[in-house]
């Protein structure tokens, strides 16, 4: 009695995630569209790590922080996207009290780690372009190793943060979380107790950790953005810029949807449209990103592709 008293006071033995829809005929095209968005995500961000491991022509930091964002979306879309496919395939709608933990740690672990990857990327450009004789130097091997290791570092110190502030809660009101994943800002609304501190708290830890890319990535593009003002060649302004531009679609999709959901009030949250917004950073970007980032607007990429097929065809 001791120990079911003790469970309903600190947290469920699990958790109810209501997902997407109850519809059954909905809940089959929303399975078969994101099972085929997933494939694609997986797909897409493979062929980039082995065209980018694989041709020497591509052994550059950019080349090397784009492995990294890839292989991170491929981490960050199956953290959530097979419970969602198997919510929608089989109905089962639980997820075990230690699911939810590591579920919601390892989203924002690696949600933070892209925010800090992204912001790596915009130095990397911002010193190709503005400081290209010293790009060598202010761009080393150690250099760019070090970016990303402190990309990854401070996605996880975030995480922790989050994490240990949220399910330290007592969750005694309702096991039922309105999202197709363990996301915070449902999670809060089942806390039996004054929630305030944590908000505030997992707040400030989201605009130290979230913002600071954000303000490193807007100061890298103004100084970008003047360099590309002082060429006086239109085309020359045109093609320095579209260097730049698959890397601000990426991160205009990312932070768009995330600072809808994680930099406003909660008074202002409501489950029905966020857990929709949701789908974007989670589901939609990672797949997008490769398309976006590799073979629509890079040509590199696209001749590897090229000469690794011919190799093939040859042999």
């Amino acid at each position: 009695i001791h120990e079911n008293v003790l469970q309903n006071c600190t947290g469920p033995a699990n958790f109810i995630l209501l997902g997407l829809s109850d519809e059954p005929v909905l809940q089959s095209i929303l399975f078969s569209t994101f099972l085929a968005i997933y494939v694609i995500t997986l797909v897409g961000n493979f062929i980039v790590i082995l065209l980018t491991m694989a041709d020497p022509a591509l052994q550059t930091p950019m080349y090397f922080f784009l492995r990294n964002l890839s292989f991170l979306e491929i981490c960050y879309t199956t953290v959530n996207v097979p419970k969602m496919l198997e919510n929608l395939l089989t109905g089962n709608k639980s997820i075990s009290f230690i699911g939810c933990v590591m579920q919601t740690y390892f989203t924002f672990f690696l949600g933070g780690s892209e925010c800090f990857i992204l912001a790596s990327m915009a130095y990397d450009r911002y010193v190709a372009i503005c400081k290209p004789l010293q790009y060598p130097v202010l761009m080393s091997p150690k250099v760019y190793c070090t970016l990303s290791v402190a990309s990854w570092l401070g996605g996880s110190f975030m995480s922790c943060g989050h994490t240990s502030m949220v399910f330290t809660l007592s969750f005694c009101r309702s096991n039922v979380i309105n999202h197709f994943f363990c996301d915070i800002p449902p999670l809060l609304k089942l806390a039996c107790e004054d929630t305030s501190r944590t908000e505030l708290a997992v707040f400030g830890t989201t605009m130290i950790f979230g913002t600071l890319p954000l303000v490193l990535i807007f100061m890298s593009y103004v100084g970008v953005i003047a360099t590309i003002l002082k060429i006086s060649s239109s085309e020359g302004r045109r093609k320095t810029f579209s260097i730049c531009s698959s890397h601000l679609i990426v991160v205009t999709l990312f932070y768009g949807s995330a600072c809808l959901i994680y930099l406003k009030p909660r008074s202002t949250y409501l489950p029905n449209t966020d857990k929709y917004v949701s789908l974007f950073y989670t589901v939609i970007s990672p797949a997008f990103n490769p398309i976006i980032y590799s073979f629509l607007r890079n040509k590199e990429v696209q001749g590897a592709l090229r000469r690794i097929c011919k190799i093939k065809l040859f042999l």
